[in-house]
């Protein structure tokens, strides 16, 4: 029997600061055959991870760029493979400071939240998920925190965590 929509490799995060780290294994069963327990956790993880296309609009993090990122194989994804264009805008605020809402630009918290929540509304959108949560918190001056949970109708959650750190102090 022939299995779909389930990756090749399992991602393991790690969120311990300093060392933050994604390792990408193939994880093998005692049997040989590749572990796909994570298959959505693994695709969400790759959705977050990797870099959108930024929008023509959108301020990029470097003022003197205009590479708007993006991943090649979202070129004709949904034509080629019925899939969707991957990824997360969270690489824009890579040289942001963190802003409260009273800035010109808003909270970074929000754009971070709104970020994740459009990564995954595609996995709601195609019935790969049921729904998800997601609750973002400033832990300190320089970390932002995600907790990612993602239903499967009647089956367990999955839960997954995210450190955003910053380099720019907000003053």
């Amino acid at each position: 029997m022939a299995r779909t929509n389930v990756p090749d490799v399992r991602l393991v995060q790690n969120n311990q600061f300093p060392k933050y780290s994604v390792t990408v294994d193939w994880l093998l069963l005692p049997d040989g055959t590749l572990d796909d327990t994570q298959a959505l956790a693994t695709a969400v993880i790759v959705a977050l991870g990797t870099n959108a296309l930024a929008s023509d609009d959108d301020l990029l993090p470097d003022p003197d760029s205009t590479d708007r990122a993006g991943w090649w194989g979202d070129l004709d994804a949904e034509l080629i493979w019925n899939g969707w264009p991957i990824g997360s805008k969270l690489w824009l605020l890579r040289r942001s400071k963190i802003e409260p809402a009273s800035s010109q630009r808003g909270s970074t918290l929000v754009r971070v939240e709104n970020y994740i929540r459009q990564a995954i509304q595609p996995f709601v959108d195609r019935k790969i998920c049921s729904a998800f949560d997601v609750w973002v918190t400033r832990v300190s001056d320089q970390r932002i925190d995600a907790l990612v949970r993602i239903y499967r109708g009647p089956g367990r959650e999955i839960e997954l965590r995210y450190a955003v750190l910053w380099d720019a102090m907000v003053s």
